[in-house]
Protein backbone atom coordinates (compact mmCIF):
# COMPACT_ATOMS: atom_id res chain seq x y z
CA UNK A 1 0.00 0.00 0.00
CA UNK A 2 1.44 3.38 -0.94
CA UNK A 3 1.72 6.02 1.78
CA UNK A 4 -1.74 7.46 2.42
CA UNK A 5 -3.28 10.87 1.85
CA UNK A 6 -2.58 13.14 4.80
CA UNK A 7 0.92 11.76 5.36
CA UNK A 8 4.00 13.94 5.41
CA UNK A 9 5.76 13.16 2.13
CA UNK A 10 9.19 11.63 2.72
CA UNK A 11 11.76 14.10 1.42
CA UNK A 12 14.48 12.86 -0.89
CA UNK A 13 17.42 13.92 -2.97
CA UNK A 14 17.92 11.85 -6.12
CA UNK A 15 20.18 12.20 -9.13
CA UNK A 16 19.06 13.38 -12.56
CA UNK A 17 21.13 13.63 -15.72
CA UNK A 18 20.98 17.07 -17.31
CA UNK A 19 22.76 18.68 -20.23
CA UNK A 20 25.34 20.10 -17.81
CA UNK A 21 25.95 16.88 -15.86
CA UNK A 22 24.40 15.01 -12.97
CA UNK A 23 22.20 17.20 -10.76
CA UNK A 24 20.29 16.74 -7.51
CA UNK A 25 16.50 16.58 -7.53
CA UNK A 26 15.19 17.42 -4.07
CA UNK A 27 11.47 17.14 -3.32
CA UNK A 28 11.52 19.79 -0.60
CA UNK A 29 12.90 22.35 -3.06
CA UNK A 30 9.23 22.72 -4.13
CA UNK A 31 7.89 23.19 -0.59
CA UNK A 32 6.43 26.63 -0.07
CA UNK A 33 6.52 27.29 -3.83
CA UNK A 34 4.79 24.62 -5.90
CA UNK A 35 2.76 21.49 -5.55
CA UNK A 36 4.47 18.35 -6.83
CA UNK A 37 3.21 15.47 -8.93
CA UNK A 38 5.43 12.52 -8.10
CA UNK A 39 5.20 9.68 -10.61
CA UNK A 40 6.87 6.33 -10.04
CA UNK A 41 7.34 4.09 -13.08
CA UNK A 42 8.95 0.63 -13.36
CA UNK A 43 11.57 0.92 -16.10
CA UNK A 44 12.76 3.12 -18.93
CA UNK A 45 12.69 1.63 -22.44
CA UNK A 46 9.44 -0.27 -21.79
CA UNK A 47 6.31 0.37 -23.82
CA UNK A 48 3.83 1.41 -21.11
CA UNK A 49 6.38 3.63 -19.33
CA UNK A 50 7.35 5.28 -22.60
CA UNK A 51 3.71 5.96 -23.47
CA UNK A 52 3.01 7.35 -19.99
CA UNK A 53 6.00 9.69 -19.91
CA UNK A 54 5.51 10.88 -23.50
CA UNK A 55 1.84 11.64 -22.76
CA UNK A 56 2.76 13.50 -19.58
CA UNK A 57 5.44 15.46 -21.45
CA UNK A 58 2.81 16.49 -24.00
CA UNK A 59 0.58 17.74 -21.17
CA UNK A 60 3.28 19.40 -19.05
CA UNK A 61 1.76 22.84 -19.72
CA UNK A 62 -1.43 21.81 -17.96
CA UNK A 63 0.53 20.86 -14.83
CA UNK A 64 2.35 24.19 -14.96
CA UNK A 65 -0.99 26.04 -15.22
CA UNK A 66 -2.14 24.10 -12.15
CA UNK A 67 0.97 25.30 -10.28
CA UNK A 68 2.69 21.93 -10.15
CA UNK A 69 6.11 20.53 -10.85
CA UNK A 70 6.35 16.92 -12.11
CA UNK A 71 9.08 14.53 -10.98
CA UNK A 72 9.17 11.01 -12.45
CA UNK A 73 11.13 8.36 -10.53
CA UNK A 74 12.39 4.95 -11.63
CA UNK A 75 15.09 2.55 -10.48
CA UNK A 76 17.07 3.10 -13.70
CA UNK A 77 20.41 4.90 -13.62
CA UNK A 78 20.35 8.61 -14.54
CA UNK A 79 22.36 7.72 -17.64
CA UNK A 80 19.78 5.19 -18.86
CA UNK A 81 17.01 7.70 -18.09
CA UNK A 82 18.83 10.38 -20.10
CA UNK A 83 19.27 8.10 -23.15
CA UNK A 84 15.61 7.07 -23.00
CA UNK A 85 14.44 10.68 -22.60
CA UNK A 86 16.51 11.80 -25.59
CA UNK A 87 15.25 8.92 -27.72
CA UNK A 88 11.60 9.68 -26.86
CA UNK A 89 11.73 13.48 -26.39
CA UNK A 90 10.65 13.17 -22.75
CA UNK A 91 10.90 16.57 -21.06
CA UNK A 92 9.88 15.66 -17.51
CA UNK A 93 12.36 15.74 -14.65
CA UNK A 94 13.53 12.15 -14.35
CA UNK A 95 15.07 11.08 -11.06
CA UNK A 96 17.07 7.91 -10.45
CA UNK A 97 16.24 5.79 -7.42
CA UNK A 98 18.84 3.17 -8.29
CA UNK A 99 19.07 1.97 -4.68
CA UNK A 100 15.27 1.87 -4.31
CA UNK A 101 15.41 3.95 -1.13
CA UNK A 102 12.66 6.40 -2.14
CA UNK A 103 10.58 3.64 -3.69
CA UNK A 104 10.66 1.89 -0.31
CA UNK A 105 9.88 5.10 1.63
CA UNK A 106 6.74 5.60 -0.47
CA UNK A 107 5.95 1.86 -0.16
CA UNK A 108 5.63 1.33 -3.92
CA UNK A 109 8.08 -1.52 -4.58
CA UNK A 110 6.97 -3.94 -7.27
CA UNK A 111 8.65 -7.27 -6.49
CA UNK A 112 10.30 -9.28 -9.25
CA UNK A 113 8.94 -7.50 -12.33
CA UNK A 114 8.97 -10.07 -15.15
CA UNK A 115 11.29 -12.18 -13.02
CA UNK A 116 14.07 -9.62 -13.44
CA UNK A 117 14.07 -7.96 -10.02
CA UNK A 118 12.37 -5.40 -7.84
CA UNK A 119 11.38 -2.10 -9.46
CA UNK A 120 9.15 0.81 -8.59
CA UNK A 121 5.48 0.08 -9.05
CA UNK A 122 3.48 2.45 -11.22
CA UNK A 123 2.24 5.01 -8.72
CA UNK A 124 1.29 8.68 -8.44
CA UNK A 125 1.26 11.18 -5.60
CA UNK A 126 0.23 14.81 -5.36
CA UNK A 127 2.21 16.57 -2.67
CA UNK A 128 1.11 20.05 -1.67
CA UNK A 129 3.37 23.05 -1.01
CA UNK A 130 3.49 22.09 2.66
CA UNK A 131 4.80 18.60 1.89
CA UNK A 132 1.57 16.77 2.66
CA UNK A 133 0.31 13.96 0.40
CA UNK A 134 -3.04 15.03 -1.10
CA UNK A 135 -3.40 12.16 -3.61
CA UNK A 136 -1.99 8.64 -3.46
CA UNK A 137 -2.41 5.84 -5.99
CA UNK A 138 -0.63 2.65 -6.92
CA UNK A 139 -2.04 0.99 -10.00
CA UNK A 140 -3.19 -2.66 -9.80
CA UNK A 141 -0.57 -3.78 -12.33
CA UNK A 142 2.43 -2.15 -14.05
CA UNK A 143 0.39 -2.08 -17.27
CA UNK A 144 -2.28 0.17 -15.74
CA UNK A 145 -1.82 3.95 -15.78
CA UNK A 146 -2.67 6.28 -12.89
CA UNK A 147 -5.90 8.27 -12.95
CA UNK A 148 -4.45 11.49 -14.38
CA UNK A 149 -7.85 13.21 -14.32
CA UNK A 150 -8.07 12.65 -10.57
CA UNK A 151 -4.51 13.96 -10.19
CA UNK A 152 -5.39 17.15 -12.09
CA UNK A 153 -8.63 17.56 -10.11
CA UNK A 154 -6.64 17.33 -6.88
CA UNK A 155 -4.20 19.96 -8.16
CA UNK A 156 -7.07 22.26 -9.19
CA UNK A 157 -8.42 22.16 -5.61
CA UNK A 158 -4.99 23.11 -4.24
CA UNK A 159 -4.53 26.08 -6.53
Amino acid sequence: MPIPVGSKAPDFTLKSKTASGVADVKLSANFGQKNTVLLFFPLAFTSVCTTEMCDQTAGIGEYEQLGANVIAVSVDSPFAQEAWAKQNNIKLTLASDLNKEVTKKYDVVFPMLAGVGDTAARAAFVIDKSGIVQYSEQTPTPKDLPNFQAIKSTLAKLK
